[in-house]
C-alpha cells in the first residue's frame, strides 16, 4: 500500500503554522477576503470543530500584511496592496469554565497582556474592557492606523452558565463590560470580526452595538467553514484514494461512505452541503472513519436542556421551523431547537418561500449515531457501551438476515437483564407515554448501528410506530402496552401500513409487540411476512 505522506492539520488552527509546515489547507481565501471587504463589523456563528478558529487566525495574517503566506492561493488575484494593520487577536475558548464574575475578569486581563505589553499601559486601567479600550487607543495611535479585531468563540465564557441564573448575570455583566469598546472605538476600528456557536444577540452582551452583519445564514459564506463536495472531490482526491486502499474498496465506493458519514451540513437557505472538516481530516489522517467529531466533547448540556424540554427525538428528521426560531434568546429557552441548529446537530435541509420556513434534520450518519449512544442514557436510563456490547449488533444481525424472532429475544433477554432496573422505572415516569418510553428505547439502539429508523410515519389510514428499512427487509413495529401482541398485528393489518411498500423490492414484515410492565421488558411478539 502507498504510504500517504500528507500532513493534516488536526489540532492545528494557525493559517501561519499551517502553511509554512506544509499540511493540507483548502483554499478559503477568496471568501476571506470577501468577507474583510463586506461590513466594518461581522459576527459568524458555527458549531464546534468547524474551522472558525482557523478563519480567524487567517484573518489575523491577511490583515499584518503577510502577503507570502497567500502566495499560490485565491486571494492573491483579489488583493495587491497588502496594507499592515495593528491586530489584537484574542481567543475567549481560553476564558470560559471561571467560577465567578471576578475568575473571569483576571482571565480576560491575561488575554489583554501581550498586547499591553505591546502598546503600554494605564494605571487608570482597571476593568478588562478598560484595558482593551486603552489598548486599541495606543495602536491606532503609535501606528497610524486603524486596529484590527479579531475575537474567537465571543460566547465561551457565557455558555456553560447559560441556565444558573445567579451565576449568569455576573459573568454577563462582565463581558458586556468587556465588549463596550467595540462601540467607544468605532473611529479607530478598521474590521472586527466575531466567531461563537450562539448568535450575538441572544446573549444580551451587545446592548450598545446595534451595527454587527451577522452573516451566519449568508448564502454567500456558507461555505466558508467546511469541505464542499468539490472540494473533497479535487483536492482531496489523492486522500480518498488511499483511505479506498486501506478500506479494501475503490475510490467510489469510498466517497460514497465519506458522503454519508460526514456530509450534510447546510448553513443558508442556498448552498452546497459541507463535510464536517475536523472529522474527515482525522479520518484521512487516522485511516479510519469514525465518529470523530462527537467523541472530541459530548454535549451533555444539551442532552439536559432535550430531556428538559421534552425534545421528540423520533422527530429530529422531519422538524419545521421558521427563521425567528434559530435567534430566540438562548437563556429564556422554551425548546432545544435553536441549541440543537446552532451546536451541529440539526441542520438546514430546505426552505419554502411561501411560508418562510426551514425544514431542518440531523446532518449525517456521524451525528445520528453519537446522538443515539449519547441520548440513551437520558432518556431510557441504559448504558449505551453496554447496550452495543449486549445486544444491538446481535439484534441487528438478526434482523438483517430476516431473524425477527432471535433480534427480539436477544431484546428481550438484554433488557430483562439490565441491572438497574429502578432507572428503568423513574424513567418511565417521566415519559409522556408508555408506548413512547419504549418506542424512544428501541428507536436510539437502532440508530446507534446506521440503520434508518422512521417512527409514528403517516399514512391514508392512521400512523404506525416504527418501520426500520434494511438494505433486503422492511420491518413494520407496532407497539402495545396493556395490550396485545395480536392486537398490534392487527392493527398493522387493519390500518393497512404496508401498502407504502406495495412497489418496494423488498421483502415486508409486520411485528406486532406488547410490553410486560411488570418485568418491564418485552412481553410477546407475533411476526408476518
Amino acid at each position: 500500500m502507498e504510504i500517504n505522506r500528507r500532513k493534516y492539520p488536526v489540532g492545528i488552527q494557525f493559517f501561519e503554522n499551517i502553511i509554512k509546515d506544509g499540511y493540507v489547507y483548502i483554499d478559503k481565501t477568496d471568501l476571506v477576503y470577501k468577507l474583510a471587504h463586506t461590513a466594518k463589523y461581522i459576527s459568524l456563528s458555527r458549531p464546534r470543530r468547524f474551522g472558525k478558529s482557523l478563519l480567524s487566525t487567517t484573518l489575523c495574517s491577511y490583515f499584518r500584511g503577510q502577503r507570502e503566506l497567500f502566495e499560490g492561493l485565491k486571494i492573491m488575484n483579489l488583493e495587491s496592496e497588502w496594507k499592515q494593520y495593528p491586530v489584537i487577536h484574542l481567543d475567549l475558548s481560553t476564558a470560559k469554565g471561571q467560577d465567578s464574575p471576578q475568575m473571569l475578569q483576571q482571565r480576560l486581563s491575561l488575554l489583554i497582556k501581550p498586547y499591553i505589553e505591546q502598546y503600554g499601559s494605564d494605571p487608570e486601567e482597571k476593568t478588562p474592557g478598560a484595558k482593551l479600550q486603552g489598548t486599541i487607543t495606543r495602536a491606532n495611535k503609535q501606528s497610524g492606523s486603524n486596529v484590527i479585531l479579531i475575537i474567537d468563540e465571543y460566547d465561551a465564557p457565557l455558555l456553560e452558565v447559560l441556565h444558573e441564573k445567579e451565576q449568569l448575570e455576573g459573568m454577563r455583566k462582565v463581558m458586556q463590560e468587556f465588549y463596550q469598546p467595540l462601540k467607544a472605538c468605532e473611529q479607530m476600528v478598521h474590521f472586527c470580526f466575531l466567531t461563537g456557536i450562539t448568535r450575538f444577540s441572544q446573549l444580551s452582551i451587545f446592548s450598545t452595538l446595534n451595527n454587527i452583519m451577522n452573516v451566519s445564514m449568508h448564502p454567500d459564506f456558507a461555505t466558508i467553514c467546511g469541505i464542499t463536495e468539490k472540494e473533497l472531490t479535487t483536492e482531496l482526491e489523492e486522500d480518498i484514494a488511499l483511505l479506498a486502499e486501506e478500506y479494501e474498496c475503490s475510490p467510489d465506493e469510498m466517497h460514497t461512505l465519506l458522503k454519508k458519514q460526514y456530509d450534510g451540513y447546510h448553513f443558508a437557505r442556498k448552498s452546497e452541503e459541507v463535510y464536517n472538516p475536523y472529522s474527515l481530516m482525522n479520518c484521512f489522517l487516522q485511516k479510519e472513519v469514525r465518529n470523530f467529531w462527537f467523541e472530541s466533547g459530548t454535549p451533555t448540556f444539551l442532552f439536559q436542556q432535550m430531556k428538559r424540554f421534552k425534545t421528540d427525538i423520533t422527530k429530529m428528521d422531519e422538524i419545521v421551523a421558521p427563521e425567528a426560531s434559530f435567534y430566540r434568546p438562548t437563556e429564556t429557552l422554551t425548546d432545544a431547537l435553536p441549541l440543537l441548529y446552532q451546536a451541529g446537530y440539526l441542520t438546514i435541509k430546505g426552505y419554502n418561500v411561501r411560508s418562510s420556513a426551514y425544514s431542518l434534520a440531523i446532518p449525517n450518519q456521524e451525528v445520528r449515531i453519537g446522538f443515539a449512544e449519547g441520548l440513551l442514557p437520558f432518556y431510557s436510563g441504559l448504558n449505551s457501551g453496554n447496550v452495543q456490547l449486549g445486544c444491538a449488533y446481535k439484534m441487528w444481525d438478526a434482523l438483517d438476515n430476516g431473524d425477527t424472532d432471535l433480534a427480539m429475544n436477544e431484546l428481550k433477554a438484554f433488557l430483562a437483564g439490565v441491572p438497574y432496573v429502578e432507572g428503568f422505572k423513574e424513567k418511565l415516569k417521566d415519559a409522556a407515554t408508555k408506548e413512547g418510553f419504549y418506542e424512544y428505547t428501541f428507536y436510539l439502539i437502532l440508530s446507534m448501528l446506521n440503520v434508518y429508523v422512521q417512527t409514528q410515519v403517516k399514512c391514508w389510514t392512521g400512523r404506525t410506530d416504527m418501520i426500520v428499512l434494511a438494505d433486503k427487509t422492511i420491518y413494520i413495529f407496532e407497539f402495545k402496552v396493556n395490550g396485545t401482541a395480536t392486537a398490534a398485528l392487527a392493527q398493522i393489518n387493519e390500518s393497512k401500513y404496508a401498502e407504502q411498500f406495495a412497489t418496494d423490492p423488498r421483502n415486508v414484515v409486520k411485528v406486532g409487540v406488547s410490553f410486560d410492565i411488570d418485568t418491564w421488558t418485552i412481553g410477546e411478539w407475533c411476526v408476518e411476512n
